[in-house]
């Protein structure tokens, strides 16, 4: 069994985690750290999980557990790793932005993988320290990176990506506040989220002499979970072609399936799946993907990581069926 830590235990990340890591099988839950409810059940902070786990927060950690998930803020993982140690034989998946970028990914004498199976499943099973991918970022890549791979991507990106308000965390805002965000839209950080950088990375991995823009333009939707994503450029080839050039690109990828028909998020909402849609009309090619900002975009891809990194399937405890209706 892989012994199991959670920092920052309070969070929508952590309390998704804990709710697949209930029913993985070869998993079994630690502890759980939050000093803002230490003490107080599980239960408090996700009432989803009232009368399925008997188990309180902490505000100890323990070092010798097997992996350990950081669901901190944003740049507060590595501050809490400099002031805590763990064993030499921890495994770290952080589900922040602190070592996604190829300058971060050094942080006291551990390397950090960047954590998208799709990419990098091979580094990934012999690693030690993870960089989970951001949700926007899970999203736009599995729509690129066939056309990446195959040095198709010629001209500038069009992207509009429009998430649940889960995305922007459990504490309240403005603009996560219900009676602003009920049947309103807005965007927000046009053409400069913190994501690019690490979208542009990974297309740069696999097609260096990409120059062009990736123009992002995120939204706030008035839902609660999904990202929906839709991707346009210019590409020669035919309809046909590219859909053959996705399909053997996620041929191996048991959570990507590739279709040519219209798509929704509701067929991927409480999974770790993405689909995408590709469609054409003359020189551009219009490409549309769906996940779960809180599953396939943050917890359950961290499982599925944690799962190559200790040897099994990476589909072990992530068979979760959305609900269409």
């Amino acid at each position: 069994m892989i012994n199991i830590g959670i920092i920052g235990g309070s969070g929508y990340t952590a309390g998704e985690l804990i709710r697949i890591l209930m029913f993985h099988p070869n998993a079994t839950l630690d502890f759980v750290y939050s000093t803002t409810n230490a003490g107080k059940p599980l239960s408090v902070a996700h009432h989803d999980l009232m009368g399925d786990i008997e188990m309180n927060f902490t505000d100890t950690v323990n070092p010798n557990v097997n992996v350990v998930f950081l669901c901190l803020g944003h740049g507060k993982s590595k501050s809490f790793l400099e002031q805590n140690q763990f064993a030499s034989h921890t495994k770290i998946i952080d589900l922040g932005n602190d070592f996604r970028l190829t300058k971060d990914k050094e942080f006291d004498n551990k390397t950090f993988v960047y954590g998208l199976p799709e990419l990098n499943k091979a580094v990934i099973k012999n690693a030690q320290f993870i960089a989970n991918p951001g949700c926007f970022a899970t999203a736009i890549q599995l729509a690129l990176l066939p056309l990446a791979k195959n040095e198709m991507l010629t001209t500038d990106v069009h992207i509009n990506a429009t998430t649940g308000s889960t995305g922007a965390g459990v504490t309240p805002s403005e603009t996560t506040h219900f009676s602003w965000r009920l049947n309103n839209m807005s965007h927000y950080k046009a053409f400069e989220h913190q994501h690019l950088g690490e979208i542009n990375q990974s297309v740069n991995q696999l097609q260096a002499d990409y120059t062009n823009e990736l123009i992002f333009v995120p939204n706030r939707g008035d839902f609660a979970r999904g990202i929906f994503a839709t991707l346009y450029t210019t590409v020669e080839e035919n309809l046909e072609d590219v859909v053959a050039k996705y399909e053997a690109f996620y041929k191996d990828q048991p959570f990507v399936t590739v279709t040519t028909t219209g798509i929704n998020m509701k067929q991927v909402v409480q999974t770790n799946k993405c689909i995408i849609s590709l469609m054409k009309k003359g020189n551009r090619l219009l490409i549309t993907s769906v996940i779960d900002n809180l599953t396939k975009g943050a917890s359950g891809q961290a499982i599925q990581n944690m799962n190559l990194m200790f040897g099994l399937d990476e589909t072990t405890g992530l068979y979760l069926k959305p609900s269409g209706f």
